[in-house]
């Protein structure tokens, strides 16, 4: 059986696996980890795989034709997103034209919300997988392969016969340990050179040490479509045992970035496994994605075991809209998070969202000045962006908030985030034009290039990732634009598409 998952091309270094997937400001590239996931257990089952990250690679869709005829596929699983779903059900028609025989699914957030809505835009999609499709996609491969029966595919939505069909939806995956190393798929299908993180040094690698998120936050990707709200970790001895693959194997490796939704769940499991890290000599640095309730012992002992920085959702510093967006974190809380961080040496990346429930001109000022007065390594300013399936998306529908035509409406030109939401009082336009001038107000105020100097001369590794990250971000700052450079999308003609509540 061979098998082709593919991350299809989009708009240049599109980052589809990214919680809001664009071309970031900085430069940064996810690894198509899901895919990665998907194709390790294919991997182990025997089937023969192939993975094309087209926005890695800068491949066209002629290119990912070309490559794809050295292993025709018999299955052909292609990942999506929302913004991009157009394009990739484009790419998956092309494929399908291409190789007629074979099987095309495809996979992500986008379909897993709206199933059948996803496969009725093209006769060329067989089949969607929906949420977590690990086992999915392996249970696929398996029956096409031995000339099974479609409704046994746990997860499964499916023509037949002009109808629609959806398999009972598949379990939570319990034994996460099971799952292959998703680093051990990178070094046997992917290029590492090819992916940045602006916030780690490069080159890094992706990982994820558990599924799910238990906290209530309305706009969040993720826990609300793919994984569930149940968090379910891997073992202290599993996660490590990965870094300890990735010293051994992936040397030139200079950072982990975890990429859970939030790392610190449990807080007394990321104690144990810095312990574990400790009692193996592991020398290998990383950083997590938190939330701002992160405590400062929890934060010295991570500082300790090779952590350098925190990746933390703030969201906003006006306390109505937080509870409102059931963020669940309170402003003095984000502020004592800040001074942590600080006494423990970490360094970082905040996040804030503009055009959030109960938003006015005065709250969006209110942000502003706290995300200058925590005066972070590194802050994210971008427009509320909300996707089916999500509580945010049901909240815009429903007041009639919501403007963009269609999903191609998701982003700017130029693949940046933009804002697509009307709130009372307050254009899109206006929350749009609120966080180019967030950005540039941030990044060059003095006293924010004195404390990132400081940072270059204390950390060298600063200095390169710094260079890399702002050869794309101070060309769009200085144009005042959130996104990155144009680029075109072969297949991304609009189409006219539903707005459905799921």
């Amino acid at each position: 059986m061979n098998v082709l998952l593919v991350n299809p091309p989009f708009m240049g270094r599109y980052s589809r696996t990214s919680r809001s997937p664009a071309v970031p400001i900085g430069g940064t590239l996810y690894y198509p980890f899901w895919l990665a996931y998907a194709a390790g257990c294919l991997d182990e089952d025997g089937a023969t795989v192939d993975i094309i990250d087209a926005p890695a690679e800068g491949y066209s869709v002629a290119d990912v034709l070309g490559r794809a005829e050295e292993t025709p596929p018999h299955l052909i699983v292609v990942d999506t997103s929302t913004a991009s779903i157009y394009s990739d059900v484009g790419v998956a028609e092309r494929l399908k034209e291409r190789f007629p025989s074979s099987f095309v699914t495809l996979v992500g957030t986008h379909p897993s919300a709206l199933p059948e809505e996803t496969l009725s835009l093209s006769d060329s999609v067989d089949a969607v997988a929906r949420g977590e499709y690990d086992y999915t996609i392996r249970d696929l491969a398996r029956c096409l392969d031995g000339g099974g029966d479609l409704h046994d595919v746990e997860g499964l939505t499916f023509k037949e016969n002009g109808a629609m069909c959806a398999n009972q939806a598949r379990p939570l995956i319990e034994d996460v340990d099971a799952l292959p190393f998703v680093t051990e798929v990178y070094r046997r299908h992917l290029d590492i050179r090819n992916y940045f993180f602006a916030a780690v040094d490069y080159p890094m690698v992706q990982v994820i040490t558990g599924r799910g998120c238990p906290y209530k936050c309305f706009f969040c990707l993720y826990p609300q479509t793919f994984h569930s709200r149940r968090f379910r970790p891997r073992s202290v001895a599993n996660v490590v045992d990965e870094f300890q693959y990735i010293v051994e194997y992936l040397p030139e490796v200079r950072q982990v970035e975890i990429d859970d939704d939030t790392f610190t769940v449990d807080k007394g499991r990321v104690r144990e496994i810095c312990r574990e890290l400790l009692n193996r000599g592991i020398d290998l640095k990383w950083y997590a994605q938190v939330r701002a309730d992160l405590d400062l012992e929890t934060m010295l002992i991570m500082k300790e075991a090779g952590c350098r920085g925190l990746g933390v959702g703030f969201e906003s510093g006006d306390q109505g809209c937080l509870n409102l967006m059931k963020k669940g974190i309170r402003v003095e809380q984000i502020r004592d998070f800040v001074s942590s961080t600080e006494k423990a040496g970490l360094l970082v990346h905040g996040c804030f969202i503009f055009g959030n429930p109960g938003e006015t001109r005065e709250t969006m000022e209110r942000t502003l000045t706290l995300a200058k007065e925590l005066n972070c390594s590194t802050m994210q300013f971008y427009p509320l962006q909300v996707y089916p399936g999500t509580e945010a998306y049901k909240w815009a529908v429903e007041n009639g908030y919501l403007m963009a035509r269609d999903y191609s409406s998701w982003l700017a030109e130029d693949g940046g985030y933009h804002c697509f939401l009307n709130l009372p009082g307050l254009p899109a336009a206006e929350i749009e034009a609120f966080c180019q001038r967030a950005i540039r107000e941030y990044y060059l105020r003095p006293r924010y290039i004195a404390k990132k100097a400081g940072e270059m001369l204390r950390r060298p590794g600063e200095i390169r990732k710094t260079m890399l990250s702002s050869k794309t971000f101070f060309a769009r700052l200085l144009t005042g634009r959130n996104g990155a450079v144009p680029a075109e999308s072969e297949c991304g003609g609009q189409r006219e598409g539903m707005f459905e509540l799921r």
